[in-house]
């Protein structure tokens, strides 16, 4: 349920970044929502008097910040530039399959090979609506978005990983903290270069970025890794294109094209056989351990 929710608030992360670029640059929008989303988690971590984390834990928390506060809004925001959400949506279909498998490489998960046929099955869909979208060749939004699938599943297995000994909240508070600096200097940097044009979408899409995205809904997404593991949870995200289709559908009035719902459904369908594995490898692991 955790993870799950933490789904529903990525899947209006593009409408609200495009919502976001009515307003702002992309360099300007990506350190605004990395500042607010840091005054947010420092100011719960101050209210709760959390202790500063062990020494030990702040490169795993370099990582998070690099992967899911820096890399994967800056690519994306960059990508939306000239990609629709729904395109980039299904395109980070890929998103399950690369957080498993350096989820496995790095936590040493061993998914069973149903999980990974059916993670295969959906990733499969994914590449094949990506090159049918761009004429059998790939576009520069979506070189941005590859980039970005990696650097994010670097950080949700290392977040993932970090969440077993320590709150899912405190691993992104932190990590959001470690990163202010670098999105204050940002700020100062990118608006006085990038024009900035107020109305109510920009700000309700950067308000939602900042603190649905990045804090709550990394705040749950972590929790939710933590109990059930890296690669189960990650399968989870295969529901997201098909609920960024629908946002952008609603809140965008985007015209979808008839095969981004047929692929956002095909890769849906992959997410009962990944979780009944998965539950099917927890069983059969507490039972050798009882």
């Amino acid at each position: 349920m955790l993870a799950g929710l933490g789904v529903v608030a990525f899947s209006l992360t593009f409408p609200a970044t495009a919502w976001s670029l009515e307003s702002f640059g992309p360099w300007s929008l990506v350190a605004l929502r990395s500042v607010l989303a840091a005054l947010i988690a420092g100011s719960v971590l101050l209210a709760a008097r959390v202790p500063l984390p062990d020494r030990r834990h702040w490169a795993g928390l370099a990582v998070v910040g690099g992967g899911v506060v820096v890399g994967f809004p800056l690519l994306t925001t960059l990508a939306l530039q000239t990609s629709t959400t729904s395109h980039a949506a299904v395109v980070v279909g890929l998103l399950p399959l690369t957080t498993a498998v350096l989820g496995s490489l790095r936590t040493g998960e061993r998914p069973s090979r149903t999980f990974w046929t059916a993670a295969l099955a959906g990733a499969a869909v994914v590449i094949a609506f990506t090159v049918q979208q761009s004429g059998g060749a790939l576009a520069s939004g979506d070189l941005y978005l590859f980039g970005a699938l990696l650097v994010c599943a670097a950080g949700y297995t290392e977040g993932g990983r970090l969440a077993r000994s320590m709150p899912g909240w405190h691993v992104i508070g932190w990590a959001l903290v470690l990163c202010l600096p670098l999105a204050v200097a940002g700020s100062l940097v990118a608006l006085p270069l990038e024009p900035v044009h107020l109305n109510t979408h920009g700000v309700l899409g950067l308000v939602w970025v900042a603190a649905g995205s990045t804090f709550l809904g990394l705040y749950v997404w972590y929790r939710g890794m933590a109990a059930i593991g890296v690669a189960r949870a990650s399968q989870l995200q295969l529901a997201q294109p098909l609920l960024t289709l629908v946002w952008s559908f609603l809140l965008l009035g985007e015209e979808l094209s008839a095969a981004a719902p047929v692929a956002a459904v095909a890769v849906l369908l992959c997410i009962a056989a990944t979780q009944r594995a998965g539950r099917g490898a927890a069983r059969e692991s507490r039972r050798i351990r009882s």
